[in-house]
């Protein structure tokens, strides 16, 4: 027996859905608000509505005005997500690419690419107020692709 105690480390996140910091991905300058032992909050918690200056309405006419699309005419879904901190500012992207039957696969690297482009372009997030506080959350913009182009921006 042993007087020792071993210093349990998880190799998982604190918050499932957590993005953990990747250098080879991320900005260094980025930050969170809250220390990493405390849950960042979900897009869904905290207030009504899109915290976007515009809501998503104003993404949709960003878009339209990129005219952003493909030379492959795929179908499916490419999912950016990432966090809004308690500035407003964004990282921590992540990009995830389905083909129409949501199947997990990577068709069009180079439209990801813009899309991903496009998704940190946009500036005018607002961050989350609970109680007074201003309060980071993960966020995320799935763009349905039909043929080639956005045809809808969810959620």
């Amino acid at each position: 027996m042993s007087c020792q105690t071993e210093k349990n480390v998880s190799k998982y996140p604190v918050t499932v859905g957590d993005i953990e910091f990747d250098e080879k991905l991320d900005t260094p300058d980025f930050k969170k608000c809250t220390p990493e032992k405390l849950i960042s909050l979900q897009y869904y918690q905290g207030t009504e509505g899109f915290d976007y200056k515009g809501e998503k309405l104003a993404i949709i006419e960003k878009l339209q005005k990129e005219k952003i699309s493909s030379e492959t005419k795929m179908n499916g879904y490419i999912t950016v997500r990432f966090l809004v901190n308690c500035e407003g500012k964004t990282g921590l992207f992540r990009v995830r690419q389905m083909d129409a039957d949501l199947k997990e696969t990577v068709p069009d690297k180079e439209l990801g690419d813009r899309l991903l482009r496009f998704t940190k372009s946009l500036d005018g997030w607002t961050p989350k107020e609970i109680k007074g506080f201003k309060a980071g959350y993960y966020q995320y913009l799935t763009y349905k692709i039909e043929n080639g182009k956005v045809s809808e921006v969810l959620p």
